[in-house]
């Protein structure tokens, strides 16, 4: 039962939101004594509150996915077989309840109660992108790729705009600035993983009457698409290397073997891609470009105190 619900909350990548937000605190921040509004408690609830919100999300997604999976994946349908649809309701709401609550006793920890409608927001997102927006023409991989960004910037947020005075506000914005940055990333990246994984689920949407990319404009089309969007982020990061970064040789070739060139590898494989198979190997690609442009984030040390 345990492990059929760590299944379905997607632990995995409740673990990969914990740690990224443990990395701009940690190896981002914290090294240069910026003024932080979280300690360790603070830090903790946030990362708590968090993925709670994102579990609930995994949930629903699936309780309104078991028709879409029976066909896409049904070797990894949980609810109706492992765990009935009711229990996994009250895991919903019990999960958001926990999530919006902790958010809510976090925004006045740190004397910003507006921050609470942050959590409550995210939380009604996720709960419209799994009941209607998933089914819409690209709208709902742009809301689920901005939540994503938001669960990095919202460090930014918590830790740095509380602490924010006429004195540090400049230093204040451009550590806020660089975790933008790495939102976007974030955001510019799963966009790509979000179609790849519609154009390898097209079968079971297309059953349902989902109206994605794939199924609006075909499977070749989207593929094409896929390739021109690949570049996006391909430019920014080559961009960024050659103008901040070209005197650091050993970092310029941590981004070169571990973002660009995944990313180029990428752009070429989906190029030629046809199968099922081969558009999951895609998605697996850009989740492992997310997280390796997330442990970039150790070597800011090494760049701002070159």
């Amino acid at each position: 039962m345990v492990l059929n619900v760590l299944n379905l909350i997607r632990w995995k990548n409740l673990l990969m939101i914990a740690f990224v937000q443990l990395l701009i605190k940690y190896a981002f921040l914290e090294p240069f004594g910026v003024a932080t509004a979280l300690n360790c408690l603070g830090i903790s609830i946030l990362i708590l509150a968090t993925i709670c919100i994102a579990a609930a999300g995994n949930i629903i997604n699936d309780i309104y996915d078991i028709e879409t999976d029976l066909v896409n994946k049904p070797h990894r349908v949980i609810i109706g077989k492992s765990i009935s649809e009711k229990c996994a309701f009250n895991l919903f709401f019990s999960l958001n309840i926990i999530g919006v609550g902790l958010g809510f006793y976090l925004s006045h920890l740190v004397e910003k109660p507006a921050f609470f409608t942050i959590f409550v927001l995210i939380s009604a997102l996720l709960f419209l992108y799994a009941s209607y927006l998933k089914r819409t023409f690209f709208i709902g991989n742009l809301i689920i790729s901005i939540l994503v960004g938001l669960s990095l910037l919202i460090v930014g947020v918590f830790e740095l705009v509380p602490s924010m005075t006429h004195i540090n506000h400049t230093t204040q914005m451009v550590f806020f600035k660089t975790i933008f940055d790495y939102a976007l990333f974030a955001f510019l990246i799963n966009v790509l993983r979000e179609i790849s994984k519609d154009i390898e689920d097209i079968d079971g949407d297309y059953k349902t009457g989902m109206h994605t990319l794939p199924i609006i404009l075909g499977r070749d089309r989207t593929k094409h698409m896929l390739c021109v969007l690949n570049i996006i982020p391909l430019a920014l990061i080559t961009r960024y290397v050659i103008i901040n970064l070209y005197n650091q040789y050993w970092v310029v070739t941590y981004f070169l073997v571990c973002i660009i060139g995944p990313l180029i590898y990428t752009s070429i494989k989906t190029f030629s891609a046809k199968t099922k198979k081969d558009f999951k190997h895609i998605s697996n690609m850009y989740k492992l470009v997310m997280l390796f442009g997330m442990l970039s984030l150790l070597l800011y040390k090494y760049v701002i105190l070159s």
